[in-house]
């Protein structure tokens, strides 16, 4: 027999936070988690008895996460002056601000991004990645590894300079 939803937010509903903020940043992230669990509420009674609780929730959040992006592009925002955009290669990068994990996540790519919170946050495994983000495992695997190896070009070398400072 299934455990009452109540259970299910106490037991995932930390982990349900942590990957919304790793895909969509502190400010979005309530409002997706929110949303998460507004729609596994509804879905509740026809889950299988069977079902990983926590990857359905997962899979409902990265929904809930892309439909936010998808909203926030549409929207206008209204801005004195249209800035020029800025350039991707050498000097025109901003720097990293100092102990902010998201603007380092952030600068990953979307995949690797979503790849590196659903296995390294949310502890899913490949092939349950792969099963939400779309594609085979071994594709998962690669984007989390390639997302871990930026992560440590560019977070952990403004971590090391704090620690001396």
């Amino acid at each position: 027999m299934r455990h009452p939803f109540e259970q299910a937010v106490a037991q995932h509903g930390g982990v349900v936070l942590r990957v919304c903020r790793a895909v969509l940043g502190p400010v979005d992230a309530d409002d997706a988690w929110s949303e998460t669990f507004l729609a596994a509420l509804r879905a509740w009674p026809d889950l299988p008895d069977d079902a990983d609780v926590r990857a359905w929730l997962v899979t409902i959040a990265h929904h809930k996460a892309v439909d936010l992006v998808r909203a926030r592009r549409r929207a206008p925002v209204p801005v004195p002056v249209v800035p020029e955009p800025a350039g991707r290669t050498g000097g025109d990068t901003p720097a990293l601000p100092d102990d902010d994990l998201w603007h380092a996540l952030a600068a990953l790519p979307d995949k690797q991004r979503r790849c590196v919170a659903y296995h390294h946050v949310a502890g899913l495994s490949h092939p349950e990645v792969a099963a939400i983000v779309g594609g085979t495992a071994a594709a998962a695997r690669r984007a989390s590894a390639d997302g871990i190896a930026a992560l440590r070009r560019t977070y952990l070398p403004t971590l090391e300079r704090e620690t001396r400072a």
